[in-house]
């Protein structure tokens, strides 16, 4: 079963898998409940999307069917990522999606109905060992979305096709137009499935109080006010109405650097003070090798965000699912709720939850 959103990637992860001799069908997931007339062309989740989908398994000579998961994504997915804001983290849903939703509901309706594999059109490779799989960056850096699925498990994993980790986005595309499907030409969308237009504060706004507060500075002066913390997110600089804190005649430009949800401030100063060496992360999930006994410490790549620059940091293992990280140099936004992703080269070793 090849999940397929109606662009480009997917289909050419059908199109790849067919000519390989696999048995192939094609899946949309219906991920919202929306309205004809609001939903538009949005990605995964838009009418749109399904007809594309349906068009190129028409093309290829392949079944598709359109799975409803809308209520296991508002649980695993819509809600958390409500929940995060209102504590003052930044999630990331995407991820979310990919762990629970891709590769936990849709897997198992993929079981269910006899396929053997999921297969999608992420560019990262698996490699499958004699004892473990191994999750490696796709040969496209620049479209490397391994850090996208750290969250697989060893049993998701040795269920997993990745047709494109060998394949450049250029090559994707030829690949496309020389078999005449319809998605050659679509577009990525680069906005969240689930909020209109892309504004993820007026998503907010209709889920939880913006409840104005302080914004203060690192000795808690106040300079201002907030309208609500979910507003903000770690290292914006705009729209913060205080942009330049004017001194001696000169301007220091700030930031937010932390938000105090249960004293409702937003913490303000200047970017150097975003940067940090020790990172905490929880929920950690380990890929391609067994996880670290408590104590035990790794030198590995860490990339704090999707397509960061790779830092070298020591990992170390702690009590739980915990692990610290501390950093060979500073980084300069380390925001609570994103992932921490930690390679040994094109290998991903595992990943987890910023605190």
């Amino acid at each position: 079963m090849v999940a397929m959103s109606g662009g480009v990637d997917s289909s050419v992860a059908a199109a790849v898998l067919l000519e390989q001799g696999y048995e192939v069908a094609g899946a949309t997931m219906k991920l919202l409940d929306l309205p004809d007339d609001l939903s538009g062309d949005r990605g995964c989740c838009s009418l749109e999307a399904v007809r594309r989908a349906q068009a190129v398994c028409r093309r290829l000579g392949i079944p598709h069917y359109t799975l409803n998961f809308t209520a296991a994504f508002e649980r695993e997915v819509v809600s958390p990522f409500v929940a995060d804001y209102a504590a003052g983290r930044t999630p990331n849903p995407c991820l979310r999606c990919n762990m629970v939703v891709k590769w936990g509901e849709l897997l198992r309706r993929a079981r269910g109905a006899g396929c053997e594999c999921l297969a999608t059109g992420h560019y990262a490779r698996v490699e499958c060992g004699p004892e473990r799989q191994r999750l490696l960056r796709g040969v496209d850096q620049a479209k490397d979305q391994s850090y996208a699925l750290y969250g697989l498990s060893q049993e998701a994993l040795a269920r997993t096709l990745l047709p494109l980790g060998e394949l450049t986005k250029p090559q994707v595309r030829q690949i496309a137009a020389a078999r005449g499907l319809p998605s050659a030409e679509t577009e990525e969308s680069q906005d969240l499935c689930f909020v209109p237009g892309g504004d993820y504060r007026e998503f907010l706004r209709e889920r939880i109080p913006f409840l104005p507060g302080p914004m203060v500075d690192e000795q808690g002066r106040v300079v201002g006010e907030h309208e609500g913390l979910p507003a903000y997110t770690v290292g914006q600089r705009k729209g913060l109405g205080c942009a330049r804190a004017r001194s001696g005649g000169g301007g220091e430009v700030r930031v937010v650097l932390a938000k105090d949800a249960g004293a409702n401030r937003l913490i303000v100063g200047p970017r150097e003070s975003l940067a940090r060496r020790e990172v905490q992360v929880r929920e950690v999930n380990w890929v391609s090798r067994p996880g670290l006994e408590s104590g035990e410490t790794i030198s590995a790549e860490v990339e704090l965000r999707y397509r960061g620059t790779p830092i070298v940091a020591e990992i170390t293992a702690e009590e739980g699912d915990r692990v610290s990280l501390r950093l060979a140099e500073h980084d300069q936004a380390v925001s609570p709720g994103q992932a921490a992703v930690w390679y040994e080269g094109e290998v991903l070793l595992g990943g987890g939850t910023i605190l």
